[in-house]
Protein backbone atom coordinates (compact mmCIF):
# COMPACT_ATOMS: atom_id res chain seq x y z
CA UNK A 1 0.00 0.00 0.00
CA UNK A 2 1.70 3.41 -1.06
CA UNK A 3 1.80 5.69 2.09
CA UNK A 4 1.72 9.50 1.83
CA UNK A 5 4.49 11.79 2.13
CA UNK A 6 4.27 14.64 4.71
CA UNK A 7 5.19 17.93 3.03
CA UNK A 8 7.12 19.26 6.04
CA UNK A 9 8.06 17.62 9.34
CA UNK A 10 5.79 17.32 12.21
CA UNK A 11 8.08 18.22 14.71
CA UNK A 12 8.97 21.61 13.50
CA UNK A 13 7.52 24.35 13.97
CA UNK A 14 6.97 27.22 11.19
CA UNK A 15 9.80 29.22 12.50
CA UNK A 16 12.07 26.30 12.66
CA UNK A 17 11.57 24.98 16.43
CA UNK A 18 11.51 21.63 17.57
CA UNK A 19 7.68 21.75 18.66
CA UNK A 20 5.39 18.66 20.01
CA UNK A 21 2.44 17.88 17.72
CA UNK A 22 -0.82 18.69 18.67
CA UNK A 23 -2.81 15.83 18.67
CA UNK A 24 -5.84 17.34 19.73
CA UNK A 25 -7.97 16.85 17.03
CA UNK A 26 -7.28 13.21 16.00
CA UNK A 27 -9.61 10.61 16.60
CA UNK A 28 -8.71 7.68 18.23
CA UNK A 29 -8.04 4.53 16.16
CA UNK A 30 -5.93 1.18 16.91
CA UNK A 31 -2.77 1.66 16.38
CA UNK A 32 -0.05 -1.56 15.85
CA UNK A 33 3.38 -1.55 15.24
CA UNK A 34 6.62 -3.74 14.66
CA UNK A 35 10.19 -3.21 14.78
CA UNK A 36 13.15 -5.60 14.70
CA UNK A 37 16.78 -5.70 15.44
CA UNK A 38 19.52 -8.11 15.20
CA UNK A 39 21.91 -9.36 17.44
CA UNK A 40 25.13 -11.72 15.93
CA UNK A 41 26.85 -13.13 18.37
CA UNK A 42 29.96 -15.00 18.69
CA UNK A 43 29.76 -19.24 19.04
CA UNK A 44 29.71 -19.22 23.08
CA UNK A 45 27.27 -16.46 23.43
CA UNK A 46 25.19 -17.97 21.13
CA UNK A 47 24.89 -21.01 22.63
CA UNK A 48 24.19 -19.65 25.76
CA UNK A 49 21.41 -17.43 24.82
CA UNK A 50 19.73 -19.83 23.11
CA UNK A 51 20.17 -22.88 25.87
CA UNK A 52 19.29 -20.39 28.53
CA UNK A 53 22.98 -21.32 29.97
CA UNK A 54 24.00 -17.65 31.20
CA UNK A 55 25.68 -17.34 34.56
CA UNK A 56 23.67 -13.87 34.35
CA UNK A 57 20.50 -15.55 33.98
CA UNK A 58 17.50 -15.91 31.85
CA UNK A 59 18.90 -13.48 29.01
CA UNK A 60 15.63 -13.60 26.83
CA UNK A 61 13.29 -12.95 29.28
CA UNK A 62 15.40 -9.99 31.26
CA UNK A 63 15.68 -8.93 27.45
CA UNK A 64 12.34 -9.43 26.90
CA UNK A 65 11.18 -7.14 30.48
CA UNK A 66 14.12 -4.89 29.32
CA UNK A 67 12.08 -4.11 26.29
CA UNK A 68 8.69 -3.91 27.41
CA UNK A 69 9.75 -1.72 30.00
CA UNK A 70 11.47 0.64 26.98
CA UNK A 71 8.54 0.49 25.07
CA UNK A 72 6.63 2.26 28.19
CA UNK A 73 9.05 4.95 28.69
CA UNK A 74 9.84 6.22 25.36
CA UNK A 75 8.40 9.61 26.11
CA UNK A 76 10.42 10.04 29.43
CA UNK A 77 13.76 9.51 26.58
CA UNK A 78 12.71 10.93 23.05
CA UNK A 79 11.81 14.33 23.59
CA UNK A 80 8.89 15.16 21.40
CA UNK A 81 7.07 11.96 22.04
CA UNK A 82 3.45 11.78 23.46
CA UNK A 83 3.21 9.68 26.46
CA UNK A 84 0.60 6.67 25.27
CA UNK A 85 -0.95 4.02 27.34
CA UNK A 86 -0.34 0.75 25.97
CA UNK A 87 -2.54 -1.63 25.39
CA UNK A 88 0.00 -4.61 24.86
CA UNK A 89 4.08 -4.74 24.25
CA UNK A 90 5.35 -8.37 23.38
CA UNK A 91 8.92 -8.52 23.02
CA UNK A 92 9.61 -11.99 20.48
CA UNK A 93 12.86 -13.79 19.04
CA UNK A 94 14.19 -15.67 16.33
CA UNK A 95 17.25 -17.59 16.32
CA UNK A 96 19.61 -17.84 13.32
CA UNK A 97 21.71 -20.54 13.21
CA UNK A 98 23.55 -19.96 9.91
CA UNK A 99 24.32 -16.58 11.05
CA UNK A 100 24.82 -17.08 15.03
CA UNK A 101 22.30 -14.16 15.19
CA UNK A 102 18.61 -13.35 16.92
CA UNK A 103 15.91 -11.04 15.37
CA UNK A 104 14.08 -9.67 17.95
CA UNK A 105 10.66 -8.29 17.05
CA UNK A 106 8.67 -5.72 19.43
CA UNK A 107 4.85 -5.55 18.75
CA UNK A 108 2.91 -2.28 20.32
CA UNK A 109 -0.18 -1.98 20.58
CA UNK A 110 -2.64 1.06 21.90
CA UNK A 111 -6.22 2.81 21.15
CA UNK A 112 -5.17 6.10 20.87
CA UNK A 113 -4.47 9.50 18.74
CA UNK A 114 -0.84 8.94 17.76
CA UNK A 115 1.30 5.82 16.65
CA UNK A 116 3.35 3.77 18.43
CA UNK A 117 6.06 3.48 16.16
CA UNK A 118 8.60 4.90 18.55
CA UNK A 119 7.44 2.48 21.29
CA UNK A 120 8.13 -0.69 19.03
CA UNK A 121 11.45 0.75 18.32
CA UNK A 122 12.54 1.45 21.79
CA UNK A 123 11.20 -1.95 22.70
CA UNK A 124 13.29 -3.83 19.75
CA UNK A 125 16.83 -1.83 20.72
CA UNK A 126 16.72 -1.92 24.59
CA UNK A 127 15.84 -5.69 23.92
CA UNK A 128 19.12 -6.02 21.98
CA UNK A 129 21.28 -3.91 24.41
CA UNK A 130 20.27 -6.00 27.28
CA UNK A 131 21.00 -9.30 25.29
CA UNK A 132 24.43 -7.41 24.95
CA UNK A 133 24.59 -6.44 28.60
CA UNK A 134 24.14 -9.94 29.62
CA UNK A 135 26.02 -11.54 26.80
CA UNK A 136 29.48 -9.39 26.68
CA UNK A 137 31.76 -11.21 29.09
CA UNK A 138 31.97 -13.92 26.91
CA UNK A 139 32.02 -11.76 23.36
CA UNK A 140 33.23 -8.46 23.37
CA UNK A 141 32.40 -8.27 19.41
CA UNK A 142 28.70 -8.30 19.48
CA UNK A 143 27.25 -6.34 16.67
CA UNK A 144 23.60 -5.03 16.90
CA UNK A 145 21.87 -3.95 13.81
CA UNK A 146 19.09 -3.35 11.25
CA UNK A 147 16.80 -1.46 14.07
CA UNK A 148 13.78 -0.98 11.70
CA UNK A 149 10.37 0.00 11.62
CA UNK A 150 8.50 -3.40 9.85
CA UNK A 151 5.03 -2.86 10.39
CA UNK A 152 2.66 -0.58 11.31
CA UNK A 153 -1.37 0.37 10.96
CA UNK A 154 -3.69 2.55 11.65
CA UNK A 155 -4.29 6.39 11.61
CA UNK A 156 -4.45 8.78 9.15
CA UNK A 157 -1.30 7.75 7.26
CA UNK A 158 -2.74 3.92 7.35
CA UNK A 159 -0.35 0.95 6.53
CA UNK A 160 3.15 0.50 6.41
CA UNK A 161 4.39 -2.68 5.00
CA UNK A 162 8.31 -2.92 4.70
CA UNK A 163 9.04 -4.35 1.38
Amino acid sequence: MKQKRENKLSHISEDGKASMVNINKKKITKRTAIASSKIFLNNVAYKLAKENKSQKGDVLNTSRLAGIMASKKTSDLIPLCHQINLDKVSIDYDFCNDEKCIIIKSTAVTSGKTGVEMEALMGATLASLTIYDMLKAVDKKIVITDIMLDYKDGGRSGKFVRD
